[in-house]
């Protein structure tokens, strides 16, 4: 198992130059998704006031590239907080089924409903439904066993894909089915001003409560009997945690769709580098979900004629990593 050990020691200057540079890595690609796609920006027209420049800078450019930056982030966090809290180095934010949940629900919305912001609500109802569900039949087995969140999350999945299959037989072939395909696969494309204001704020006050509750999240990865030793209520802490993470998530994919394996990677990438589950751990496993998302939404609008979903690049390199983690495990096993 490659979850962290708790520790109490204050961050090194390793954690601090990492942090630095993945801030200033982030910061570039950022600049970069401002400038990239199929309308070319130029800083000396902007600067002059032109008008079309400017609405396509500020209603699209600049809305999407705010969502890459706090999405990517969140997932990154919320990817560390669940491998922390399960002490499993497999686990991600779809782990009690939020992604499935949201699938179901803008599946819905896109049939029945009308309207990006329909959906977008639609999505996040979905996830959040599906995320209590799971919680819910968690709390049936009063040991307090962290594994029981997962039975209940591969529950909740199932359900969830059902669901999603009998939408799916309801859709146009035509229009319909193709849009809840399109946005499984994940995507930046449909993000404007007017549809993130809510879900970022949202995301930011549950990515600052994550924070807070850092220690609290540590405690969670210690041994059940050692934390309850601490005075901790394991059972009502985990809730609480496992709630936030997954609202953060929820906030995400309900803008964006589901966007694949950035919850995976960030969180390992920032343990090979720092080798510690401190608090500078976390903010880098957010600033490396923001590295990521943002590389692949840049890669997604320039690589080819017509724009591809984000989860294709995602993937191509998710995949394999989780490929070379189960061999990993099973040769240490």
């Amino acid at each position: 198992m490659n979850i962290m050990k708790p520790s109490t020691a204050s961050p090194t200057a390793k954690t601090k130059y990492c942090c630095i540079a993945g801030a200033i890595l982030m910061i570039a690609l950022a600049v970069l998704s401002l400038l990239v796609g199929k309308y070319p920006l130029s800083l000396e027209k902007l600067l002059a006031g032109d008008e079309l420049q400017r609405r396509v800078f500020t209603t699209l450019r600049l809305s999407r590239t705010v969502v890459g930056l706090v999405g990517g982030f969140a997932l990154g966090v919320s990817g560390f907080v669940y491998q922390t809290v399960f002490r499993n180095p497999l686990a991600s934010p779809d782990i009690i089924g939020v992604s499935s949940g949201a699938s179901a629900g803008a599946a819905a919305g896109i049939l029945f409903l009308s309207g990006a912001a329909a959906v977008t609500a639609s999505a996040f109802a979905g996830a959040v439904a599906a995320v209590i569900l799971a919680l819910a039949l968690s709390s049936l087995d009063k040991s307090g066993r962290s594994g029981t969140i997962v039975l209940a999350g591969i529950a909740v999945h199932s359900l969830a894909q059902t669901a999603l299959m009998c939408l799916k037989l309801t859709a146009d072939p035509e229009r319909e089915l193709a849009s809840i395909e399109y946005w499984i696969m994940g995507s930046l494309n449909g993000v404007s001003a007017h549809t993130i204001r809510g879900n970022l704020a949202l995301c930011i006050v549950c990515l600052g409560a994550l924070f807070l509750l850092h220690r609290q999240i540590i405690l969670l990865s210690a041994e059940e009997g050692e934390a309850r030793t601490l005075g901790v209520n394991v059972g009502f802490l985990r809730l609480i945690v496992l709630l936030t993470a997954t609202l953060t998530v929820a906030n995400v994919v309900s803008l964006t769709g589901l966007i694949s394996f950035v919850g995976l990677l960030a969180p390992h990438g920032a343990r090979l580098l720092l080798k510690n589950n401190h608090i500078g751990a976390t903010l880098l496993s957010g600033l490396l979900g923001a590295v990521i998302l943002l590389a692949a939404d840049i890669l997604a609008r320039s690589v080819a004629g017509a724009e591809l979903p984000v989860s294709i690049f995602t993937s191509l390199v998710g995949a394999p990593f989780l490929i070379s983690l189960l061999i990993r495990g099973r040769k240490q096993a």
